[in-house]
């Protein structure tokens, strides 16, 4: 699939200013967005990023400070500790 997407042109020059390639950061933002969220898995992210490697894609996560939510039991885990740090 294809899409097109319409920046004006003072916004993209700015853009294009600080990240350069505008399309490979939306398609990075996107995805990055997407694991973040739990829609798409790590394994998912490297594919729609085509990386040579495993590592482009932990880069590309990385930089976006992507990290997928925690899961129920973790938070549960969490609450736990602190409840038994706490005393309560």
């Amino acid at each position: 699939m294809q899409i097109t997407l319409h920046i004006p042109d003072p916004p993209l020059r700015r853009l294009e200013a600080i990240c350069g390639d505008v399309p490979r950061a939306v398609l990075e933002g996107f995805a990055a967005d997407a694991y973040r969220t739990g829609t798409l898995s790590r394994a998912e992210v490297g594919q729609l990023l085509e990386p040579d490697a495993i590592g482009q894609t932990e880069a590309c996560l990385s930089a976006h400070q992507a990290k997928p939510a925690p899961t129920c039991d973790e938070v549960a885990d969490d609450a736990r500790a602190l409840r038994e740090a706490t005393g309560s």
